[in-house]
């Protein structure tokens, strides 16, 4: 099972360099609509769309995937607040960077500096929230 997950780890690593989705200046153009924007993404959006639809509606009539793991959805279906402040911080760092955790993660094998400063700093985000969300800080905030 883990060999599955990381062919198809591999697999989603070469679809996002195939499409450009790791070079920053190329997501920063499709995100500039009022300069010089470059729509070529929509069709990486388009397509990743219509290849999860068919397994998704899928697996939501099912209790085990087709390898024998159990499927969890999560369990509030609706816009929390917890959903639009990390959508809104996820926006905002993609906006800035050009990068996002897949991509990130698949632009490690560049070894730029820069590369390696986003992924340590989307890491320790990810480590400072658990915390925070431990502690019971941020339920007053996004609840």
């Amino acid at each position: 099972m883990k060999t599955l997950a990381f062919l198809g780890g591999i697999l989603f690593g070469i679809g996002l360099l195939v499409s450009g989705m790791t070079d920053p200046a190329k997501v920063i153009a499709f995100l500039d609509i009022a300069g010089a924007w470059d729509p070529s993404l929509i069709l990486v959006m388009i397509t990743a769309v219509l290849v999860a639809l068919i397994p998704m509606q899928m697996a939501q009539r099912r209790a085990r995937s087709v390898i024998g793991e159990k499927i969890a959805f999560p369990a509030t279906s609706g816009i929390t607040g917890k959903l639009m402040l990390g959508s809104a911080i996820f926006g905002v760092g993609w906006g800035m960077t050009g990068l996002c955790p897949g991509p990130s993660l698949a632009s490690l094998a560049a070894s730029t500096w820069q590369e390696w400063l986003f992924f340590s700093s989307m890491v320790a985000g990810m480590i400072g929230f658990e915390l925070w969300q431990r502690l019971g800080v941020c339920r007053a905030w996004v609840a």
